[in-house]
């Protein structure tokens, strides 16, 4: 995750647990992210109203978001990808985004039904903004095939800008490099660092310890479920419990 830049938490997890049966997913996690900057999926369905905690609670700019649905949770400003792609396969790759895109619409049933003046002009604003964030992020020239039809690295680029078309303030991605090749990596890398400089506040997970390093200027560590470091990237990468737990035992 990016960190605090002295202007204040925009999110903080307080005390966030989550057991599904035996399992403790979660164990009383705690975690602030500042504004303005560059965990564990579980903790982000917590975070996003796809799962509901079992003790702990969010804030956001300073609200409560606990308990909250998804939709609430992206209109109030945060938005998220998936591990595992989640994209409308069929939808061109254009209505793809332009569906993240309503979440800050206006048009209600009796617009969509009558297709009056202000229903139409808003659908092409609608069309406009998507057009503009493929080519923020990569793909515009991909914008009428189907969604299925990209390579991997393309679905990713596209599930970014579905989500940055609801305008977060944070954007929540889960594994972004996951399956990618050293190039793909390299770019993605580039976007995001472009999306944080367009003052996005970016949380990640991630198991690239290449990209973590390169991206991130504050490392949270989970070790089942459980917080067991925090701090700059140098610093987390020398911390005694991390090297126990991902490598097990000290480095010469």
């Amino acid at each position: 995750m990016t960190p605090p830049t002295g202007t204040g938490a925009l999110l903080e997890a307080t005390a966030i647990s989550k057991r599904f049966g035996g399992l403790a997913a979660l164990a009383a996690v705690s975690l602030t992210v500042g504004r303005d900057t560059a965990a564990k999926t579980t903790l982000f369905n917590v975070l996003t109203g796809l799962t509901p905690p079992d003790a702990g609670e969010f804030t956001f700019d300073g609200r409560r978001l606990t308990g909250m649905k998804p939709h609430q949770v992206a209109e109030r400003g945060i938005a998220r990808t998936f591990q595992n792609i989640r994209l409308f396969a069929n939808m061109s790759v254009l209505e793809n985004v332009m569906v993240g895109r309503h979440a800050r619409t206006r048009a209600g049933v009796t617009g969509a039904v009558l297709r009056d003046a202000a229903t139409r002009a808003e659908e092409a604003a609608i069309a406009d903004r998507a057009r503009e964030l493929l080519e923020y992020t990569g793909i515009a020239g991909r914008a009428a095939e189907p969604a299925h039809s990209l390579a991997y690295g393309d679905q990713r680029r596209l599930e970014i800008a579905r989500a940055l078309a609801t305008e977060p303030r944070l954007l929540a991605l889960d594994e972004p490099a996951a399956g990618m090749n050293a190039t793909e990596t390299a770019d993605l890398k580039r976007l995001l660092e472009r999306i944080r400089g367009d003052g996005v506040t970016l949380l990640l997970i991630e198991h690239d310890v290449k990209l973590v390093m390169g991206l991130c200027d504050r490392v949270a560590v989970l070790d089942y479920g459980r917080k067991i470091a925090e701090g700059a990237p140098a610093a987390v990468q020398r911390d005694a419990a991390v090297i126990e737990a991902y490598l097990g035992g000290a480095l010469a």
